[in-house]
């Protein structure tokens, strides 16, 4: 996403002239610029007298820049929402962590005695929070019309879940569960997978086999690789985010966490579309490169996806399942829940965003209603301006144009054009949040609370918990109001004085 100015960070690049919307409404300016050239040229020469009454100039052009002006507030209310939705999903995930990680104990016994190892624990509530993890990103795919969960982003994530209905007995596609079958590819049947063997400290070679490294690495060189990998590892800051996730061995050659549509020149040099339009008809249309008759990309429609549906289902089960054990409090057991539920609607109201475009008819009515008042435009202005008709009918047609089309631009904000939220970035921040919950240690408060960096009574009293606490048999003494009985009473007269001193350095100008 493209957010800065460019007047006044890091100067013009093809990358943000590609965000504006010069590149689709060129060549309307150029239709209708042309046309306001041949009538001030006809008129001017005297060839023929093309100038119209411009009464209906102004009541016109009012109503609609008006239809206009709410067409692109409509589009960037959604933009906006979509990003709302966002907020929604890492404040929710972070929620799920704090409580999975803190509050579910790691020493506990299950109903039938069983003691579970405080390394079982860990890794227990760590393989959730990666499933916690794993909706934001599946919900991206989602979004950008991407089914199934064999990504470099997704699938070490949830590769865990089971994949058959059936642990015991041969496994056939009657029990393959909808979370595989939905995924389920014909060159790679589930029922060939394996589980990765065993790894050895200080190698990764085990974790893949042969065969499947070189068809994981074939399928990457023949997508264009990994989001960062394609075109940009050059570069010395260059990071990989996928190097932070487990190496899973997989039967299916897995995607690239981001794929978007290959460029071409006619991205960069818009001009060059005229050229695809005239030899359109000699050329073969590609399986490959997605674009309309003017060369433009076209956006991805929504697929149905029941992967992040099934995330919440299993972060359900697990509520169900500390419930059945006693290990979760009533009102924590609220707490997870209440957050799952804001990941369900959260996930719906994003699929509402992406499905819910304005009418057809509107944009339709609309876009139309603007080529004829463009189109009538010289006509009624040339007795006026002359031949300055030319620029302003260019100058009127980019700015009426350039408006209609940003609202398209970004009714749907979750593909991958410079103007798109950046979904990628949400993931990753998400990603790390999570990270930072699970390195936290849970250490008893006595252990830091009581320390000589604490100054807890400060201004008023600056001696430190560690001194405070030192004579523990004594009565808390204020030395600046020895009138002041030992004790409680002293430590409200500090705590009145810690006010007073609060409020008067903080009014000083």
């Amino acid at each position: 996403m493209v957010a800065e100015n460019p007047l006044f960070r890091g100067g013009w690049s093809m990358r943000k002239f590609n965000a504006t919307v010069i590149n689709d409404i060129w060549p309307e300016v150029f239709f209708f610029t042309g046309i306001a050239a041949m009538v001030a040229a006809i008129t001017e020469l005297k060839i023929h007298n093309l100038a119209v009454q411009n009464s209906l100039l102004t009541v016109l052009g009012t109503v609609l820049g008006l239809f206009i002006s709410f067409r692109t507030s409509s589009a960037y209310e959604r933009y906006q929402e979509g990003r709302k939705m966002w907020t929604n999903i890492q404040i929710a995930s972070r929620n799920l962590a704090q409580i999975i990680w803190i509050h579910v104990p790691i020493e506990r016994t299950d109903k039938d005695k069983v003691q579970m190892s405080t390394v079982q624990s860990v890794i227990e509530k760590k393989s959730m929070i990666n499933l916690v993890q794993g909706f934001s990103v599946a919900v991206k795919h989602f979004l950008r019309g991407e089914p199934g969960i064999y990504y470099e982003d997704l699938y070490p994530l949830i590769s865990v879940l089971p994949r058959y209905a059936s642990t015991v007995g041969p496994k056939t596609d009657a029990d393959m569960l909808p979370l595989w079958a939905a995924s389920e590819d014909q060159d790679h049947p589930l029922r060939d997978a394996r589980p990765p063997p065993p790894s050895r400290t200080g190698t990764t070679s085990d974790l893949r086999t042969a065969v499947s490294s070189l068809a994981m690495e074939d399928d990457r060189q023949s997508q264009g690789g990994s989001w960062f990998r394609r075109g940009k590892m050059s570069r010395a800051n260059s990071v990989d985010p996928e190097k932070a996730l487990a190496e899973i061995q997989s039967h299916v050659p897995l995607k690239p966490a981001r794929n978007p549509p290959p460029s071409s020149l006619l991205d960069y040099f818009p001009f060059l579309r005229i050229f695809l339009v005239l030899t359109k008809c000699f050329r073969r249309k590609s399986k490959h490169t997605a674009r309309d008759a003017m060369g433009r990309k076209i956006k991805p429609s929504f697929t149905e996806s029941n992967v992040p549906l099934e995330i919440t289902i299993y972060l359900n089960s697990y509520l169900a399942y500390l419930l059945r054990n006693d290990w979760l409090k009533p009102a924590l057991a609220t707490g997870l829940m209440n957050n799952v539920a804001s990941l369900q609607d959260t996930l719906s109201n994003l699929d509402r965003i992406g499905n819910t475009p304005l009418p057809f008819a509107y944009q339709a009515h609309l876009r139309m209603s603007l080529w004829l008042y463009l189109l009538v435009l010289p006509f009624q202005i040339v007795s006026a301006l002359h031949y300055l008709t030319i620029p302003a009918t260019a100058f009127a047609s980019f700015l009426l144009l350039g408006f209609l089309e940003i609202g398209q631009e970004i009714e749907n904000p979750f593909n991958y054009d410079e103007n798109d939220l950046d979904l990628d970035s949400f993931c990753l921040s998400i990603q790390r949040e999570l990270h930072e919950v699970t390195a936290h240690t849970m250490p008893d408060p006595s252990s830091f609370i009581f320390s000589a960096w604490n100054q807890p009574l400060a201004p008023a009293d600056r001696r430190t918990a560690e001194e405070l606490t030192l004579n523990a048999d004594q009565e808390y003494k204020n030395s600046a109001h020895p009138d002041a009985a030992p004790g409680i009473a002293a430590i409200r007269r500090t705590l009145l004085k810690n006010w007073r001193d609060v409020d008067r350095i903080t009014r000083q100008q």
